[in-house]
């Protein structure tokens, strides 16, 4: 049996209101990612991701490229984010990331998750929300008053706040992080930021302890739990054994994973040797057999390199 959206829960219990209220005030000095900047969004300072007391977004969808369980017939519901709280010098959306994009307020944002779910979208995807939480939830508490009952997808770089994690918990229903690197040093090099290791680890513990694994319902649409995506990167970058091993001992033996082979140097990574070419295939398959060495039971979704 399909579960209640959670923030529908939250908004019955009075916590979503209240949740919302707390979140926008923290901008006023914001610790809402890991980056601690404490700058005054709302009075237009910014601090490491760019972004104000509005959200600026680069477009929405009903998007039909994502997981099989999200997309199912008529497409996840998804919006990007403009600006991130990474720096990866081989981003592949850097023309979002990187961009100044088309400015909204919370009951804007709210209006356009009620349009997606008027087209018909499975859940409301948003890509790149970590910089963006307070702004989100109280969109959420808009749409949410006004008939929004599709589940919400938190669909991260993994950098986040565990803090901030806490304070949602409740009322995301899909988790999926992007789970880079193996080590903090290769997260300081590629995506310029500290204690990458120690940060995801955190907030992917955090964010399963919320939603627990994947459930998949008959028809095949995913309403809760978690999804992580792993990057192969050339030359094993990623240390993706790693990776795998810790997610099946500390996460789950039976998590949801999408290894991902769609690497191409974009971006800066052209400037960079280790980072200037694709994968091959005999890297990918290597990846995918680290995966399947660290737990039988992971739960594995790919496509093999043409």
């Amino acid at each position: 049996m399909e579960s209640y959206p959670g923030y529908l829960n939250c908004l019955g219990n009075g916590t979503l209101q209240q949740t919302a209220k707390t979140l926008m005030a923290e901008l006023d000095d914001c610790t809402v990612c890991p980056h601690q900047c404490h700058v005054n969004r709302r009075k237009g300072e910014l601090g490491y991701c760019h972004s104000g007391w509005n959200v600026e977004i680069g477009g929405y969808e009903p998007h039909f490229g994502e997981e099989p369980p999200l997309v199912g017939t008529y497409g996840s519901g998804t919006i990007f984010f403009s600006h991130c709280n990474l720096g990866c010098i081989f981003c592949q959306n850097w023309d979002i990331s990187r961009k100044k994009g088309h400015e909204l307020s919370p009951e804007g944002l709210g209006t356009i998750m009620l349009e997606l779910q008027q087209e018909g979208c499975h859940n409301i995807n948003l890509v790149s929300p970590s910089h963006y939480v307070p702004q989100i939830v109280a969109a959420v508490l808009y749409a949410a008053e006004r008939g929004l009952h599709i589940p919400l997808v938190y669909n991260t770089s993994g950098y986040d706040n565990k803090t901030t994690l806490e304070r949602i918990s409740g009322l995301v229903d899909i988790y999926m992080p992007d789970f880079k690197y193996a080590s903090s040093e290769t997260g300081k090099q590629l995506s310029c930021v500290p204690s990458y290791w120690e940060v995801t680890t955190m907030a992917v513990k955090e964010m399963h302890r919320q939603v627990g694994d994947l459930v998949i319902n008959e028809q095949g649409i995913a309403h809760r739990g978690l999804i992580i995506r792993h990057l192969v990167l050339p030359g094993n970058l990623a240390e993706t054994a790693k990776v795998m091993n810790f997610i099946s001992k500390e996460i789950s033996p039976t998590s949801y994973i999408n290894i991902m082979d769609q690497y191409f140097p974009e971006f800066k990574a052209k400037q960079y040797p280790s980072l200037d070419r694709r994968i091959t295939r005999t890297e990918f398959l290597e990846a995918v057999d680290a995966a399947k060495k660290a737990s039988p039971t992971l739960r594995l979704t790919h496509e093999l390199l043409q």
